[in-house]
């Protein structure tokens, strides 16, 4: 749906060169390249720190058992995101409970999550699903008062932005992934945890490395080799030169599906600043017809996501009992589009006249 190719091929020079640079210095892991990515990732959210790991997965799962307090075994998230963090919690042995999302966003509903609430639950996780900015300050509000974490799920939406700041300085902590498909992207994959909470980000860096507390001195249970290397240190710190002007583009990209769309249909993310288009998702009573035009017009679709957690069938026969309407509700209702930087503008048109057909 979204060509990658186009990126890579305007960028081959000087990811070449990028390449030259590491190859150079003589550092493959954990070098120069590596501590100034950290640096500058934790600069670019407003965090204290940044702990770049091998993957969005491994980010989510060392912050989460950084973030468990000490007898507590329940993280609640969301059932409408591919299942990412509740795969990252199973495989920290940790209790996965559902709550549900609101309509508009499609995001955390923070009254569903304080059903949820008992005293088991140790962590929140608040994806930024679709490039979107959750309410994390209405879901903090109820975490604060029974002593829950709040882990932000920023895949999908490095630099949105909110009144209070940059996503992955909302919550207590935050996880990021640069699959090539995100908005900031490596050559092959990565993630990284950010805080400002000293003692967090000291254990999520210990447990990234064997649970080292000093070279060969394993003095923390839970750790595993999760190294970001110095080559995607190196494309990550290139690509986020531009990474707010491609945010932009995306932006303005569906906008332009969201002002052209028929009535029939409602564009996600909403307009405004808050957002950074990471994904354009379609709402519609229609699916496969709307799929059915817009493939006859040779526009590529997909949905995110089409099967919730609680009916994933690994998961199903545990999950029988969940009820979670808005989710399911959705899940028969969206449809991807193409949005990424490199979309010409005719191709954006053609798309819009698409959705205006519809």
């Amino acid at each position: 749906m979204n060509d990658l190719s186009r990126a890579l091929l305007a960028e081959r020079s000087e990811l070449v060169d990028v390449v030259g640079e590491v190859i150079d210095s003589g550092w493959l892991v954990h070098g120069p390249q590596h501590g100034a990515f950290e640096s500058e990732l934790a600069d670019f959210v407003g965090a204290h720190h940044a702990v770049a790991v091998a993957s969005g997965t491994d980010a989510l799962e060392l912050a989460l058992r950084a973030a468990m307090p000490e007898g507590r075994s329940t993280v609640v998230t969301t059932a409408n995101c591919g299942g990412y963090s509740a795969t990252a919690a199973r495989r920290a042995g940790f209790r996965v409970r559902y709550a549900d999302v609101d309509r508009e966003s499609l995001c955390l509903d923070a009254g569903s999550f304080a059903r949820t609430v008992d005293e088991s639950v140790g962590v929140v996780v608040v994806t930024h699903l679709y490039g979107r900015a959750a309410d994390v300050a209405a879901v903090r509000a109820v975490a604060v008062e029974h002593g829950i974490r709040v882990l932000e799920d920023c895949a999908q939406a490095i630099g949105a932005t909110t009144v209070e700041g940059r996503v992955g300085s909302l919550g207590d902590l935050a996880a990021f992934s640069f699959y090539p498909t995100k908005n900031l992207g490596a050559l092959g994959d990565g993630g990284a945890v950010t805080t400002s909470d000293d003692a967090l980000a000291g254990t999520v860096r210990e447990l990234r490395q064997y649970g080292w507390q000093g070279k060969y001195t394993i003095g923390r249970e839970g750790g595993r080799n999760s190294r970001l290397d110095e080559l995607q240190a190196a494309v990550l710190r290139r690509r986020m030169r531009r990474l707010d002007a491609d945010n932009a583009r995306r932006r303005a990209i569906i906008s332009a599906y969201a002002g052209a769309a028929s009535s029939r249909l409602r564009v996600l993310p909403a307009d405004g600043p808050w957002h950074v288009g990471h994904l354009a998702a379609v709402v519609t009573e229609h699916r496969d017809d709307l799929r059915a035009h817009l493939t006859s017009r040779g526009i590529g679709t997909d949905v995110h996501y089409p099967v919730p957690d609680h009916r994933q069938p690994a998961w199903a026969h545990e999950l029988a009992d969940v009820s979670l309407p808005v989710t399911e509700w959705a899940a028969e209702r969206v449809l991807s589009v193409p949005v990424y930087p490199g979309l010409r503008d005719d191709e954006v048109e053609r798309v819009c006249d698409a959705l205006a057909e519809f």
